[in-house]
């Protein structure tokens, strides 16, 4: 059989990294100085909108897909039948920094499959960032997998090196991983990997950590999902939860299920950042019978409309954590709001669109100074058709394209 060429594993294991999602970090590199080169603003994807505006390619690699596990959605799971390669260490750590001395990339994001055991690959992962780090005096940014049941004395080596760490759920409980998978452990792996990181992270101040759910593979419900999502923000110091859509790939035991759809996946994006940047709480967010988002309106709004006793809200008097609630407001709008309050009195409806309020959006949940613009039977019997949608894709641009919400 011919030896793979550097480029061939390329192909293959750059294909195979595809499935592990990562956004925009917006954090700076908080590394030693001793680390000199590419020390440039960081980003956690592929090609990401950093803040500013700026665009940042990542090397989204696999170290190896020889793997060993059996994941039933995963397409380099142990026994498919798929073209299968390995970087050697030097190898993989000279090839991107070809690609980051031709300004190709500017930070690697490494995973890999299990092969021969946890602690041989993390080995292996490990050497990759040593060398960057240490002999190429790479500055840049590194997101590295922590692999489920990696050892205690790994997990802290990774976080030493990464600026971003990620462990991978892959689904909220252990009934739902069971589904999945019959050879990880949801509590002795995952949940115990997830302790290991939140305990280094306190070394290592800069450095934060993520996850993956592959939505729809398990069967679980919405509520099954952000309940884990809540439970790790809470308990374990999470940054950032990720969401994929399940997509059934051919050969693997899911390859005949039914594809997730994207407006789920875009649901739970929503969601989450009304946890994390808008106040919300778990018993916030509005699920259906079955435990399920509301697919036809975004969560900010069906809170709205489940909670007609808390509308319409005085735009001038709102607490800033109360004008998070409303829709058509979201973080920057408001915090300019009660900026311009403080001298101003806002009047008239144009005001509001000054500051970067959706007004369309608005105005059936506000006064402004004491006047009503909206429709209040919206508020009392509401429209549903009226609402359905609404801009959606205007809705998710922003994380879409920067890892942050629209300013909604």
């Amino acid at each position: 059989m011919k030896a793979l060429g550097t480029l061939d594993k390329l192909k293959i294991l750059g294909e195979g990294a595809k499935y592990d999602v990562c956004a925009s970090t917006a954090a700076k590199v908080q590394k030693p100085g001793v680390w000199n080169i590419g020390a440039a603003s960081p980003s956690g994807v592929c090609h990401s909108f950093t803040p500013d505006g700026r665009c940042i390619s990542l090397f989204k690699v696999l170290l190896t897909n020889y793997c060993e596990k059996d994941c039933a959605y995963c397409p380099n799971r142990a026994g498919r039948d798929v073209a299968r390669a390995k970087f050697a260490a030097d190898e993989l750590a000279g090839l991107f920094m070809d690609f980051y001395r031709r300004n190709y990339v500017e930070g690697l994001f490494l995973s890999s499959g299990v092969t021969h055991s946890t602690g041989h690959t993390m080995s292996e992962m490990l050497k990759v960032a040593e060398i960057l780090r240490n002999r190429y005096k790479f500055g840049g940014y590194i997101h590295l997998k922590i692999l489920p049941g990696a050892a205690d004395a790994d997990v802290a080596a990774a976080i030493r090196f990464a600026n971003r760490v990620s462990l991978n759920m892959e689904a909220p409980t252990a009934n739902h991983l069971a589904k999945l998978s019959r050879t990880k452990s949801f509590t002795g792996e995952i949940l115990d990997g997830m302790a290991k990181i939140n305990n280094h992270l306190t070394e290592q101040p800069g450095v934060s950590h993520s996850t993956q759910y592959i939505v729809g593979a398990a069967q679980e419900t919405d509520r099954d999902i952000l309940q884990s999502v809540t439970t790790l923000y809470n308990r374990y110091n999470l940054r950032r939860a990720y969401f994929s859509a399940f997509q059934p790939v051919a050969g693997t035991p899911l390859a005949v299920a039914r594809a997730t759809p994207l407006i789920r996946e875009n649901r739970l994006y929503q969601s989450d950042f009304l946890l994390r940047l808008y106040g919300f709480t778990y018993n916030d967010l509005v699920f259906d019978n079955n435990g399920n988002l509301d697919q036809e309106l975004d969560p900010k709004l069906a809170f709205a409309l489940a909670h007609p006793e808390l509308f319409p809200l005085e735009i001038n008097k709102a607490s800033l954590n109360d004008l998070l609630k409303i829709p058509g407001l979201g973080p920057r709008s408001a915090a300019k709001i009660v900026r311009v309050r403080r001298e101003h009195r806002l009047t008239q409806p144009a005001e509001l669109k000054n500051a970067g309020v959706v007004v369309k959006r608005a105005l059936s949940f506000i006064t402004i100074d004491g006047r009503f613009f909206g429709d209040r039977s919206k508020l009392n019997k509401p429209d549903r058709q009226s609402y359905t949608q609404l801009s959606l894709w205007g809705d998710s641009r922003d994380y879409l394209l920067t890892g942050a919400m629209a300013d909604h």
